[in-house]
């Protein structure tokens, strides 16, 4: 059995975090070779929940960006592929959903994990957007993204 349990960010170990995420599959799309940035993502989440076995092991994370009263962005919802289909995944998210009850939670799902959320009770949100940092890595844009140097700028009139 397994305890679910709101924590601090950046009280977690990263290096235990950091297994948990590559056994959970999320690493692929995580920056999780970047240790200083991973910390600072742990950090940075306001709603932490994690779930760890009797003996303490680590076993799935909720890490979320509340304001508590109207909407909380579910970042990451990983757990151990040995431990999913289990009941997990709904008690992080339960938890989380807990934490700040009058708020909506919000997230985007992996592929792979399109349709577990509606098992978990979440609706589709066909208008949802992204739009990357302009200092990230990882961020790949699109080919209708103008560039730049030719995007269109705003006028005054």
């Amino acid at each position: 059995m397994w305890t679910c349990e709101r924590v601090a960010g950046a009280e977690l170990d990263v290096e235990e975090v950091l297994a948990l995420y590559r056994a959970s599959t999320l690493a692929e799309r995580r920056p999780v070779a970047d240790v200083e940035r991973f910390a600072r993502m742990l950090a940075g989440a306001n709603l932490v929940v994690v779930a760890r076995e009797e003996d303490g092991r680590l076993i799935g994370i909720s890490r979320a960006i509340t304001d508590g009263a109207y909407a909380t962005y579910l970042s990451d919802l990983a757990v151990d592929v040995s431990h999913q289909g289990r009941g997990v995944g709904r008690d992080l998210v339960r938890a989380t959903g807990e934490a700040a009850p009058q708020a909506t939670l919000i997230l985007l799902a992996a592929p792979a994990a399109v349709d577990y959320y509606p098992h978990i009770g979440f609706t589709r949100h066909d208008s949802a957007w992204t739009l990357q940092g302009p200092s990230d890595p990882e961020a790949r844009p699109s080919p209708e993204a103008p560039s730049p140097a030719n995007a269109p700028r705003p006028t005054r009139g």
